[in-house]
């Protein structure tokens, strides 16, 4: 029998500091409806998030003629700040008008990003899927796919039928756990019935410190999967989520979520083991970044002394894929103050600039002025002459990591040259993940001495092929994504939460 499969998506990270998620921001990524999602899903590089694609991709092998795919809505923005309560409330009655639409339903699927707050909702993914429940009812699967840096709330775990978290940072799996979702919503038409456990745990740490390669974030992601394959069976799906601090939200906090092959009390079992051993490695959640002078200092010695290993700075405080501005000036400015040569910086978003770069023209020189309306207290101007070497439509596909295969763009972009800089400059806000972002000016990033990226962490698997983990260097840096966490004034934080209150203490609840 023919199974039909409604597939939507409602997407955005939420950082409470930064300006306000308008429809505009999903436009520029991607918002598709009904037959949009169809037709762009027959590109060769669709601007859709790659789990929409996986998941087809994996129905066609287990259902071959034998399920219908339900295009509904993609919504999906850079990460930004509160998504406008209008544009939430517009999209959420328009999913589920065209719910209501689609006839009898066999399944949903929902990709998520879970770390989304509206203006005036603080668990906009939980009153959704409690939405969508309320159409389809009880008795239909319900399955979503997160980021691993959702904020998870209990009405997120009740009315969805299984949670299904990325198990990788910098994310590159997205495919494989949407994959994983198709065969878990089959295994569901033939009567399975998935049993889940929650619990919180009051650890809301620095993004830098949450990589799965090594460090306490990888061994707890490695004991989950280690004790899901030992279960012979008996687990589903194990997922232990960072959470994202900058939402400052009831919900912020890590989670492990355990779902179990109708078997609630080995959901809980596990859950609770995951959750003593996530608060006992707590004190390892934390980090130090480099100072600026010092990483200055070194991209100076970087152009001076060609024997020295090229170096990649992260402006980790700066990352559009957190909600930074992508704009901020300090490491530029002190770069250009030194002198440093051999630089390249992206991507700088600044559609002022950019404009100004393409009405001057390739090959002029002219004063270019950064941050010249700023809109954050970070967004300081910055002045300097500069050449313009290169002029793009901002267009590119991306190659590797968490953006391979995607069609996106920066909008209007321009290389300039300011002293011993090349600066990449964009119009519309993304993280620099992704060499093909630097490589779409013709930059050999091979032959740069020192590469600076207005990103948090995924670039390490984009920019793996020239920088190995000791030749990466961290910067503090002021900004929108800073992990000193006392630069911010939380307000809807859960308090105490580690590291931020270091006297917290914790024990599993009924245990």
């Amino acid at each position: 029998m023919t199974k039909r499969i409604a597939i939507l998506g409602f997407l955005l990270e939420s950082n409470a500091f930064a300006p306000v998620a308008t429809e505009d921001s999903f436009r520029q990524r991607c918002l598709k409806r009904g037959r949009e999602i169809l037709d762009e899903l027959a590109r060769p590089n669709p601007g859709l998030p790659p789990e929409v694609n996986a998941f087809c991709q994996q129905m066609e092998k287990l259902r071959p003629d034998a399920w219908e795919l339900v295009p509904i809505l993609i919504a999906d923005s850079e990460p930004n700040g509160a998504v406008d309560q209008g544009f939430f409330e517009a999209t959420v009655e328009e999913i589920c008008r065209r719910l209501d639409d689609a006839g009898p339903l066999d399944g949903v699927y929902v990709v998520s990003h879970g770390a989304m707050r509206a203006v005036d909702e603080v668990d906009p993914d939980g009153f959704l899927y409690g939405r969508i429940r309320d159409i389809v009812g009880i008795d239909i699967p319900l399955i979503a796919t997160l980021d691993l840096h959702a904020n998870v709330s209990q009405a997120m775990v009740d009315h969805a039928d299984l949670l299904i978290a990325y198990l990788t940072n910098p994310h590159v799996d997205q495919r494989e756990r949407a994959t994983e979702a198709a065969r878990a919503m089959d295994e569901m038409f033939a009567g399975m019935r998935p049993a889940a456990a929650h619990v919180k745990v009051p650890i809301a740490a620095p993004s830098v410190v949450l990589l799965t390669a090594q460090g306490p974030y990888a061994d707890i992601i490695e004991a989950g999967q280690t004790a899901q394959a030992a279960s012979d069976g008996a687990i589903l799906n194990v997922s232990t989520l960072a959470g994202f601090i900058y939402s400052d939200s009831p919900k912020c906090g890590m989670s492990v979520i355990v779902t179990a092959r109708d078997d609630e009390q080995a959901a809980k079992a596990l859950a609770g083991e995951l959750a003593d051993q996530l608060w006992a490695d707590h004190e390892r959640y934390q980090k130090q970044l480099t100072p600026l002078a010092e990483a200055v200092a070194m991209a100076v010695a970087n152009g001076a002394d060609e024997s020295r290993p090229a170096q990649i700075l992260a402006d980790v405080a700066d990352n559009p894929g957190g909600g930074g501005t992508g704009s901020t000036a300090y490491l530029l400015q002190a770069l250009h103050e030194a002198d440093a040569q051999g630089v390249v910086m992206g991507v700088l978003i600044d559609a002022a600039l950019a404009h100004d770069a393409h009405a001057a023209g390739e090959g002029a020189s002219f004063a270019a002025r950064l941050n010249r309306a700023p809109r954050t207290d970070f967004e300081h101007p910055f002045e300097a002459q500069a050449r313009v070497l290169k002029l793009t439509d901002g267009s590119f596909v991306g190659r590797r990591g968490i953006l391979r295969g995607r069609a996106l763009s920066v909008g209007p972009a321009a290389l300039l040259e300011i002293g011993g800089i090349r600066v990449a400059v964009g119009s519309n806000r993304k993280q620099c993940a992704d060499p093909a972002m630097l490589e779409m000016f013709g930059i050999d990033i091979a032959r740069a001495r020192t590469v600076v990226v207005k990103s948090r962490g995924h670039f390490r698997a984009g920019f793996d092929e020239y920088f190995q983990p000791e030749n990466i260097i961290e910067v503090d840096c002021p900004g929108l994504t800073s992990p000193v966490f006392q630069n911010f004034a939380w307000s809807g934080l859960p308090r105490p939460v580690f590291p931020l209150d270091q006297e917290t203490t914790w024990t599993l609840p009924g245990g």
